[in-house]
This record gives C-alpha cells, structure tokens and sequence, in this order.
C-alpha cells in the first residue's frame, strides 16, 4: 500500500461515503473492461524487493530513515519498520537476456544502498525473516515514521479490538501476543509484477495460484522468528496472523482472514476486485474528489483511488492491481509469494521460472485449474510453507487417466515444470543462456534438495553442535549468510555450518 495518506480519525460518514466512493469505483471498473479501454500487451514485469538493515553482529539496525536519505534515491523507499527498505526497480519488457540485465542492475543497487548503509554501521540482508529479531524489535515504537504506516496499524488494531496472537506450530512452537501490527515487518519478500490484458488476466493469475505452493517450496527462505525454528517459510501464517482483524469469534464464523489465498478460481479481473469489496470492510476510508464516473462520462481515465487504496488492504499471495502509465489504463498480477533472497541469482532464477511457468500453464489448451480443485491449490502452498523442498504436492495426473496425484514437490519441478517454464521464457523470447542459467538455479536447488531454508537450518544446527547457545547460533547463521549473500553464488553451492570456530555465546 504505497499511497501517501495523512494520519486522522474517521466518523461514520467517511466509512458510508468511503463504500459509496468504492461502488462507483467498482462500476467505473466494469465500464473500463466492457469499453475495452486497456492497454495493449507490452510483455512488461517489473520486481521490487523488501529488504532487512543489520549491523556486523547480525542483529537488526533500526536506521532506515539515515540510510535513505544517504542512498538519496527515489528506487528505495521506506518499509513498515525502521529496520526495513524497499527496492523498486523499474518496469522491463520480458525478452532476450532480460533477466541477466535484472541481476546487473540488482548488484549495482544493492552494493551502492549496502555502502551508504555501512556509514552508519548497517549494512543490506536479503532474507524472508531475519533469524535475530526479537519480540522487543517488532514493536510499534519500531515502525517506520511515515503517516500511512502509523494510521493502518491504529485501524487494523481497533478492527480487532484486541491483542494480535501467533500461533505457529513448526518444528518447535511459537505462542506469543502482540499490541500491534509490529510483526508484519518481520516478513521480507520479493514481489514480482506482470501486466496482462483484461482477456488474460484471469489466465494469468489462476496460474499464478496453482503454482504457489511450487514457488513457495523451490524458494522458502524464512524458517525462524523469536529464536524459534517454525515453518521452511514462515512469512505466511505469520503475515495473516499478524495482520488478522478478526477476534476469534468471527474467525469461528468463517469470516475470511485479510491476507488470504482465496478459494476459488476466476473468469474476471473484476471478480476479485469485486470480491475485496464484499467481504472486507475499510481500514483507510479516505475518499478522492475524483467522481470515476463522471470522468468516464468526459471521456477520461478515472484514478479509482479508492479501489486502489482498499486493494492495497487486502493482502493476497497473488493481488490484482489496477494501474495508469501514460494516460493509458492496465492490469497486473503481482506475485507476493516469495521471500527475500537469497542471493540476487537465486532472486532472479525465482522470477525466471515464475514468469516461464505463468505464461505456458496460461496457454495450455487443458489449463491445470481446471483440472485441480481450488482446495488442493490451497493445501499446495500450505505444505509448502510447512515442509518446503521437501514437500509434497497434489497435482493433475498426466496421461488420458485424469484425475490428481500426489508428488514430491522436487520431482515435479524437475521432471514437468521446468520444461514448461523453459517453453514459456521462449515464448516471451527469453534467450537460451538467460534460460539455461536461472533455470538450471532451480534445476539445481531440487537435485540438492537445498534452498534459504535448509541451509539456515542446517548451519544453525551445526552452530549448536558445535557449543553455540541458541541466540549466539543464530547470529552466527545471521552473520554467514550475509557474507555469502554478498559474495553472490546461488545458495544451492553454499557450504553448510561456519567457516571457523566462533568463541562460545
């Protein structure tokens, strides 16, 4: 929810007229999509990246406000707390080597924020959750200073009217209480855009659902938090926890969570934009003087601020988002599953298959959701955050037979959709050494069964064992990955456990 809006309190009369705006919007939306007024295809992606400051003892720095105004660059943008940034990058048309002029662009970025970042003794971790952050960091005197941030913790946490619980159950177990939305920060991700016409949308992102669970197990990267060891990708249960406005007794009514997968396939943009609107009140009721239907009336592009803004408040793993370039009206899917890092190769080689594999499960002439429930999609990404690149999946069985199979998540990588997300990188006219390269990344990880996940937890073991308590071990895992991060070569080649003797903590 990148829109500036200014702190203040709101009456009854701003949430009426707020719904109002948001069903003049939603109609503004439906005349758009009926006249055909989107843009045409241009093959664009673009990639942002959230990211965690730490100091040279692997904890957190809460300094993002200095590191910015040293970086001084409109790419990287404030997070929701103080030890957050975000790196955009701009908007690229997917073909030739597309994707190794990404990785360039990444390094320069990062190595220059991670520089600035070193003046004030910080430095730049790409990481789904940062194994050393403690309860006393995710708190709300740690969020960032910025309006929006302030004013959607203060609505989330009135909408739920008590403390925030998690309640994670891994390979040990996390049970503690928050005041506010504080928690959220912990969770760093990798967003990746793509625009698609109105016809393609539908395509598009119910590919993008069926293929999450995939997505989640090749690149979990976040199985810590508060000391504990969770789930391979704990950002998941942790973000919808720490974001859930319901207390437990509309959880028991089957009130739906606000960061949400879904539950069901789509034919239309417009059913899930439709979808925000019925099922989930507004946090930020800050209505636009725009009238998107009198702007339609003039012939013009209506902004339909508050559909966007409510869109911003409702976060699904895959968000339909309704933009402007130009003048010119589009839609994109955003792809919210991925953590950070590890590297930025690894970061690319996620991107390349996500975008090879979306675009040949689209075209498929028997496309895979319609031949796997919804449910199973669900019960996907769920075994993945748990069980990561040892997970297993559900997925239509090939051949005249028909029906579902269950299959090790690696197997069905390697052995079917890899070759599906190399047709698709064709398809787009990705060159076959950018192919061949961030393909053979994810190629890699499922031989060694090895990905962020693993390897933090195995090194963290091999901490403990070697005589480290569990915080100092934790750090240490901390201060080794952010020293291979930097090197650069894809975590699969990472060598487990540290490379000396560390002094006992």
């Amino acid at each position: 929810m990148g829109e500036k809006v200014v702190a203040g309190q709101f009456d009854l009369s701003d949430r009426q007229r707020y719904r109002d705006k948001l069903r003049r919007c939603l109609t503004g939306l439906e005349r758009l999509l009926a006249e055909q007024r989107f843009d045409r295809p241009q093959n664009l992606m673009g990639l942002e990246i959230e990211l965690n400051l730490v100091g040279t003892d692997g904890m957190p720095r809460m300094l993002n406000g200095e590191v910015l105004e040293r970086i001084a660059s409109r790419d990287f943008q404030t997070e929701l707390a103080m030890f957050n940034l975000e790196v955009n990058i701009a908007p690229h048309r997917l073909g030739g080597r597309v994707f190794d002029r990404l990785a360039e662009e990444l390094r320069t970025s990062l190595a220059y924020a991670d520089r600035k970042a070193g003046e004030v003794d910080a430095g730049i971790v790409m990481i789904g959750i940062l194994p050393t952050l403690d309860r006393d960091d995710l708190v709300s005197s740690n969020l960032s200073d910025v309006d929006r941030y302030t004013l959607l913790n203060d609505q989330i946490v009135a909408a739920r009217g008590e403390d925030f619980v998690l309640d994670i159950d891994g390979v040990e177990r996390l049970t503690c209480t928050s005041k506010s939305i504080a928690p959220e920060a912990a969770c760093t991700s990798v967003q990746l855009h793509l625009q698609v016409t109105p016809g393609r949308f539908a395509d598009v992102w119910n590919a993008a659902q069926a293929v999450a669970g995939v997505q989640i197990a090749v690149g979990a990267n976040s199985p810590f938090l508060f000391g504990r060891e969770l789930w391979c990708e704990s950002r998941p249960p942790l973000f919808q926890q720490s974001t859930d406005t319901r207390p437990p007794e509309l959880q028991a009514q089957g009130v739906r969570p606000r960061t949400w997968f879904g539950e069901r396939w789509i034919s239309s943009a417009y059913d899930l934009f439709e979808e925000n609107l019925r099922y989930f009140p507004a946090l930020l009721p800050i209505c636009d003087e725009e009238d998107p239907l009198e702007v339609l009336d003039q012939g013009g592009v209506p902004s339909l601020a508050e559909l966007v803004l409510h869109n911003g408040t409702v976060y699904r793993w895959n968000r339909p988002v309704y933009g402007i370039a130009d003048g010119v009206p589009h839609l994109r899917v955003e792809n919210r599953v991925l953590p950070a890092g590890p590297t930025i190769t690894d970061v690319i080689a996620n991107a390349a298959f996500y975008y090879g594999l979306v675009r040949a499960l689209a075209e498929e002439p028997r496309p895979v959701w319609t031949r796997l429930p919804f449910e199973a999609a669900t019960a996907n990404f769920d075994a993945a955050c748990r069980y990561g690149i040892d997970a297993r999946m559900v997925w239509p069985r090939r051949g005249r037979l028909g029906g579902t199979v269950e299959v090790d998540a690696a197997t069905l990588v390697r052995d079917e959709l890899l070759p599906l997300a190399d047709a698709g990188l064709a398809g787009w006219g990705i060159e076959r050494a950018d192919r061949d390269l961030y393909l053979g990344v994810i190629e890699e990880r499922c031989r060694r069964r090895a990905n962020g996940a693993s390897w933090q937890a195995a090194t963290f073991h091999r901490a403990l064992e070697a005589g480290l308590s569990r915080d100092a071990a934790l750090a240490a895992t901390t201060r080794r990955y952010r020293e291979l991060m930097h090197r650069g070569e894809p975590v699969h080649t990472w060598p487990v456990g540290l490379p000396e003797p560390v002094p006992l903590g």
